[in-house]
């Protein structure tokens, strides 16, 4: 039966596979300029977000309001190894790497995975006995700590350069080429959008295939048993604290290793970038999607992602009716919400809910806490 239905979607994955690999080169080909192949990146990046949130909210129904915090954490780690900042602001570093850090890329993404990791054991040990709203304000409490902090390093040493933000970040380079750079291929020239996105298209098809292989391992069922009811997990012998702290951890993972692509392809970081409305819409990418269900929640992540690009062509045109009275910012946000609205009355469980959900209640239980 399994073997049926790999040989069934087999064709769909190569479609898929083949569509993604071009779809960039088909945008450059039509000339509809580097920005909607920007927005490819960018809704990239929050797929991978969405995925690490997955994790702590789908598989163990534990509400996280301050992932954003991962976030930042893998996005300054970058910023600091890979711009003349901490040079320039201490002259131990200067002395010892006269020529600047230069951090390859292979050793900071481990760093940025390893230290958002620690991050999330150390939000996920205090909290272990939180459940639902309580859980959600600690981890918004969160959240908004590690942005003030990012925000205050400037004095009296310059850490993080405050509201200032650091620029000057480098680009990742692979093999010793730069991804800021276009290449130039024969007479076909790829931007170096097109190029970041083939490698974020890579780390999102790894971490598809590690949330998947997570989903089915032992560890995973043991995710959605304390999910749907803590207490009868503790019950059959698992041992929960262990459990939460995995899901906190290896969730807390995607988060920084996306802060570190998201730091190279901005070349700057703030703590603007890490607010609790970012928090926010990555928790609704989850739950638009369809919680715990991984399609759904990729599919989710795009739409979000990418909606308020897409309607800023709505927006425009709707202000110009008004002789500029509507703001087009606040219109755009006032036209996501009112379609997030109408998804959520029309598909309570998300756009693309697991099929297991489908005849089970809505995931508004299991968003805040389901026993766990």
């Amino acid at each position: 039966m399994n073997r049926n239905m790999a040989a069934q979607k087999l064709p769909v994955f190569i479609a898929s596979a083949a569509g993604l690999l071009v779809l960039p080169l088909l945008m450059q080909v039509a000339g509809v300029g580097e920005a909607w192949i920007r927005i490819l990146d960018i809704a990239l990046l929050y797929i991978l977000l969405a995925l690490g949130l997955n994790i702590v909210v789908g598989f163990a129904g534990l509400l996280d309001l301050g992932y954003i915090a991962f976030y930042a954490v893998g996005a300054y780690l970058f910023a600091l190894l890979a711009s003349p900042h901490l040079v320039e602001n201490f002259p131990a570093i200067a002395a010892a790497f006269p020529d600047g850090l230069h951090t390859p890329v292979w050793l900071v993404i481990p760093l940025g995975a390893g230290l958002a990791a620690l991050a999330g054991v150390l939000l996920g040990t205090p909290t272990l006995k939180l459940r639902g709203d309580y859980l959600a304000i600690v981890t918004l409490g969160f959240g908004e700590i590690i942005r003030v902090f990012l925000n205050n390093l400037d004095a009296p040493v310059n850490i993080t350069n405050g509201p200032k933000g650091v620029s000057q970040i480098e680009p990742i380079s692979i093999a010793g080429v730069s991804l800021g750079e276009p290449w130039h291929i024969g007479g076909f020239t790829l931007p170096s959008v097109t190029l970041y996105y083939y490698l974020f298209l890579a780390v999102v098809v790894v971490a598809v295939v590690i949330c998947q292989r997570l989903q089915d391992s032992r560890l995973g069922r043991a995710w959605m048993a304390v999910r749907e009811d803590e207490i009868a997990a503790k019950a059959m012998g698992l041992n929960t604290r262990n459990i939460k702290l995995l899901a906190f951890g290896l969730g807390a993972t995607f988060g920084g290793v996306s802060g570190v692509l998201f730091a190279s392809f901005q070349g700057f970081v703030s703590p603007e970038s890490f607010s609790l409305h970012e928090s926010i819409m990555v928790v609704a990418m989850v739950v638009l999607g369809g919680l715990g269900h991984i399609p759904g929640v990729i599919l989710g992540a795009f739409l979000l992602a990418a909606l308020p690009e897409v309607l800023r062509h709505v927006a425009g045109p709707l202000q110009a009716m008004t002789d500029g009275r509507l703001d087009a910012a606040i219109l755009r946000q006032l036209l996501v919400a009112s379609a997030m609205i109408l998804i959520m009355l029309w598909r309570p469980t998300g756009l693309w809910p697991a099929p297991a959900s489908r005849k089970q209640v809505p995931p508004t239980a299991q968003t805040t806490g389901g026993g766990a």
